[in-house]
């Protein structure tokens, strides 16, 4: 019997369902942030993080949780539609260095550019399993930047990645 998530897995790829699912999603609810634009092919996902009550901190302006929690899952889950099942793709480190207060509805656009795609493709075909680094900066739309996120992704080929995770379990038994 499938799962929930292996029913509704292939919509993702339409960006509709993509923000539909990121913005009902009761955990990404609760960052606050809203996907509102999807390009076609997935390479650009924009969010925006509005501030409301909910993620107000003491002084007046975003809680700096709500910014990261706002755009923590987008990339992975951006990047695993766009290489498709014949890859791995995981959430391997993130950062984010606050510039200034946030006190205004601010933004972010997670971008992959066919030549990264290409690039990412090439070295996991080349390499089996790969760290990448990508920034992405919240930003009103004036282009003032409040905050900046590095995110470190790990992406191998799926079936490297099945004998690699077989290999741990039988040295830990």
């Amino acid at each position: 019997m499938q799962s929930l998530v292996d029913l509704i897995k292939p919509y993702f790829k339409k960006p509709w369902f993509f923000k539909l699912a990121f913005n009902v999603s009761p955990m990404y609810r609760r960052s606050v942030g809203r996907v509102i634009k999807v390009s076609e092919d997935l390479h650009s996902v924009e969010i925006k993080i509005p501030i409301n009550y909910k993620n107000r901190n003491y002084s007046g302006a975003i809680f700096g949780g709500s910014l990261f929690s706002a755009t923590d899952p987008i990339m992975m889950i951006q990047l695993i539609q766009i290489l498709g099942n014949d890859f791995v793709v995981w959430d391997k480190e993130a950062s984010i260095r606050y510039k200034i207060p946030v006190r205004e509805k601010v933004y972010a656009l997670f971008e992959f550019t066919p030549n990264e795609i290409k690039e990412i493709r090439d070295l996991v075909l080349e390499r089996q399993e790969i760290d990448i680094t990508k920034k992405v900066f919240i930003k009103n739309r004036k282009g003032k930047i409040f905050a900046e996120v590095t995110k470190v992704l790990y992406v191998a080929d799926h079936i490297f990645y099945k004998e690699k995770m077989k290999k741990r379990k039988l040295k830990s038994s």
